[in-house]
């Protein structure tokens, strides 16, 4: 592993309150606007760099709930589309009980808001699932193109058998959504419970959505692709390997489009693999948490491990070191290199990479 790697810049962010650790950060980038999206106690905030991250405003508060999910890769995700800024989230009333419900909602919805003030202030919540209570396990995924199409993908419980992976689009920037589609349902009875889902929209607006599936006793990563958001390809398999579990590892990984080929990260036991679908995998690093990001230079991965945070970078043959401590990295690329954000002791800590 390369020492660490000097930042141009590290910005912290939060905590909201002693109470209200900030946590699960996500960001979006539109030429030097930076937008962040984090969640913090029961509320979902907002702040925003116009100078490429080197500054961030104070967080605002998007909305507050009852309940709102904020563990492992839990938490609002965010986009630019067309003119507006999109934010979605998991937020419910009441608490589910039992020793298995990690601070989940018995009753929770996927909800978007909008704004079109670079997020001054935003709109009521949109619910997108259209069966009450589907996505309460609060694991998700937001994409947008160039157009302002928005395409969310979640892990769904309705009928009550089995998690499946659904998905809705919206083509006004967010203002209203489709009737839910099912993406896949596996002939076993169930995806992976607690392994977020990844998605990422070509230039020529075909929909890839990334999951770990369950099948044959292994808990592998599948892609399927749509043109047209309503009707989804046969999944093919990520990777060459297998893993046989019995457990979920709630480690979904990410998805990216680099110069027209699609580039996945992922983990199989505690090895981080970056994959080129229909490409050979190629193992990076040992780890948990990756992301990913595509930029003109070429691809970022990030993760971490007990000894910190740790990324791939384009021109370095081995991983480098961000930061000695953090967890739950998220990376975007951006105008010159990418950033990296992370939690780190009840803040969010932000890190350009050169």
């Amino acid at each position: 592993m390369i020492p660490f790697l000097s930042a141009l810049m590290i910005v912290n962010i939060g905590p909201i309150a002693p109470d209200a650790p900030a946590r699960e950060p996500q960001m979006a980038v539109r030429g030097s606007k930076v937008a962040l999206a984090f969640g913090a106690g029961n509320s979902i905030y907002f702040a925003i760099s116009q100078d490429s991250g080197k500054t961030f405003s104070q967080p605002v508060k998007i909305a507050q709930a009852a309940v709102v999910p904020l563990t492992r890769h839990r938490g609002p995700r965010i986009v630019f589309a067309g003119a507006s800024i999109v934010v979605t989230a998991v937020a419910g009333r009441t608490l589910a009980g039992g020793p298995h419900a990690h601070g989940l909602p018995s009753d929770g919805d996927l909800i978007a808001w909008r704004s079109g003030d670079d997020g001054k202030t935003w709109s009521k919540g949109i619910v997108i699932n259209d069966v009450a209570g589907a996505p309460t396990e609060g694991l998700h995924a937001l994409a947008a193109d160039s157009k302002g199409r928005l395409f969310a993908a979640w892990l769904d419980h309705r009928g009550g058998h089995g998690t499946k992976l659904y998905g809705a689009q919206s083509r006004d920037g967010g203002e209203t959504w489709s009737k839910n589609v099912l993406i896949y349902e596996s002939p076993d009875g169930t995806i992976c419970e607690c392994c977020r889902p990844s998605l990422a929209i070509e230039s020529n607006g075909e929909i890839l959505a990334m999951w770990r599936n369950w099948l044959d006793g292994s808990r592998d990563m599948y892609l399927a692709r749509s043109g047209d958001g309503r009707q989804f390809s046969k999944p093919e398999k990520l990777g060459e390997g297998t893993w046989k579990l019995n457990a979920c590892p709630m480690d979904g990984g990410g998805i990216a489009i680099a110069g027209g080929k699609i580039m996945t990260v992922w983990r199989r036991e505690h090895d981080i693999f970056l994959d080129r679908a229909g490409g050979p995998e190629n193992r990076i690093g040992t780890g948990v948490d990756s992301a990913i990001a595509a930029g003109a230079d070429g691809v970022y991965a990030v993760w971490s491990t007990p000894a910190g945070i740790q990324a791939i970078v384009p021109g370095k043959s081995e991983p480098v070191e961000l930061a000695p401590k953090g967890s739950f990295p998220a990376i975007v690329a951006a105008a010159h290199g990418a950033l990296a954000a992370w939690e780190d002791d009840g803040r969010i800590t932000i890190h350009q990479i050169p």
